[in-house]
């Protein structure tokens, strides 16, 4: 008795089994879904392709990108200058600092082809004379030990200059309110104030 039901049990599965991978597969082949002349071609890679001139630390550059590329992937692994580090990718941390015509912006948060004929500065570009003379807040940073680990300085250096040409270091708490979007996993964030402080108080 127990064969008997085991054999019926299991052609009811193996008939359920086919019936559905039958009626699953319908919608396949109706004519809705079948190609037609009038299909948009699937686009090839030269459509998604832009070509961006723009100029980084006094230099014109060029390079032709996926429009989907971020300006900071056009800047780490197009003009190769990985100065400008990769955080979050989310626009959170602040790390991708760069300049844009004189204004601080999260790299990773706009595309490469909406910097199309604008002034970047990056951390590579900041110092004087080809990188023979820091720019005093680099030596400040220095000098107020304001780093650590390192990996966030670029993005606080370049948001830290954009902090004293906007004007916003009337006080301590004021640098802090204004840089707050440069996060420093060391906590070094006492030095970096300071040093942003003496650089505005020198300038």
């Amino acid at each position: 008795m127990s064969e008997t039901f085991d054999e019926a049990t299991t052609l009811k599965r193996r008939t359920f089994v086919a019936a559905s991978t039958a009626v699953a597969g319908l919608p396949l082949l109706t004519s809705d879904r079948l190609p037609t002349a009038a299909s948009a071609p699937a686009p090839t890679p030269a459509d998604r392709l832009s070509t961006v001139r723009l100029t980084v630390n006094g230099e014109q550059r060029t390079a032709e990108v996926d429009n989907r590329t971020s300006l900071l992937d056009l800047l780490r692994e197009h003009l190769d200058l990985p100065g400008t580090k990769k955080g979050c990718d989310q626009g959170a941390c602040g790390a991708c600092t760069v300049l844009v015509d004189d204004r601080r912006v999260n790299s990773c948060l706009i595309l490469a082809v909406m910097a199309q004929d604008a002034h970047v500065t990056t951390i590579e570009g900041l110092a004087r004379g080809r990188g023979e003379q820091l720019h005093p807040l680099q030596q400040a940073f220095i000098d107020h030990d304001g780093l650590q680990c390192g990996y966030c300085t670029p993005g606080q250096i370049l948001s830290g200059v954009a902090c004293i040409a906007e004007g916003h270091t009337g006080s301590r708490a004021e640098i802090r309110e204004w840089m707050s979007g440069n996060l420093c996993r060391c906590g070094a964030y006492t030095n970096i104030v300071s040093a942003i402080e003496q650089t505005a108080k020198e300038a």
